[in-house]
């Protein structure tokens, strides 16, 4: 009887501490949360140098890929970029944010890259605008020499913004 006692205890435990668990789990406490903005600011500046964006020639189109911005997506509101000016006259769409997979490329070819005519971009401006409203420098880059298939892009300048024109949006951290 003693034994049957302690197993039915024990039991009970458990499925008491199950509760509670699963009540800790559901709460906010533990929801996912966005690194802090730091980490994208300074993951911006680490892609500086290979590249925000990278062309690539590949059957038979100019491809304009996206990525590394997309990968900060969660905290940026917009990708402005101008081909062949430094207008920043185009906005590059940009994925919904996963606050669980906060840096993973969203789905669908239409947020990674362009497609023009080969040859198209000799240049392409890019400024990325924080979820605060703040824009990173403008950097203008073009395509590298020689490369065949692969994605590159090299520096051609780098501005300062001026300030900007809208007024800063709200932080929205669950796009």
């Amino acid at each position: 009887m003693k034994r049957k006692f302690r197993t039915a205890a024990s039991l009970t435990a458990c499925l008491g501490f199950s509760v509670i668990a699963s009540e800790a789990f559901a709460s906010d406490e533990y929801a996912p949360q966005l690194p802090d903005m730091a980490l994208f600011r300074t993951m911006l500046e680490a892609n500086k140098q290979p590249g925000w964006i990278a062309f690539r020639n590949f059957s038979g189109q100019q491809l304009i890929y996206f990525t590394a911005l997309q990968t900060l997506n969660c905290r940026l509101s917009k990708i402005r970029y101008s081909i062949n000016s430094d207008a920043l006259d185009k906005e590059f769409p940009l994925g919904k944010c996963d606050p669980q997979l906060p840096f993973n490329l969203p789905e669908g070819t239409e947020y990674i890259y362009l497609s023009l005519p080969p040859g198209t971009a000799k240049t392409i401006a890019v400024q990325a605008v924080w979820d605060d409203g703040a824009g990173s420098e403008i950097v203008v880059y073009k395509p590298c020499e020689n490369v065949g298939e692969s994605t590159c892009a090299r520096i051609e300048t780098i501005n300062k913004p001026a300030a900007m024109q809208e007024a800063p949006a709200a932080p929205n951290d669950g796009r």
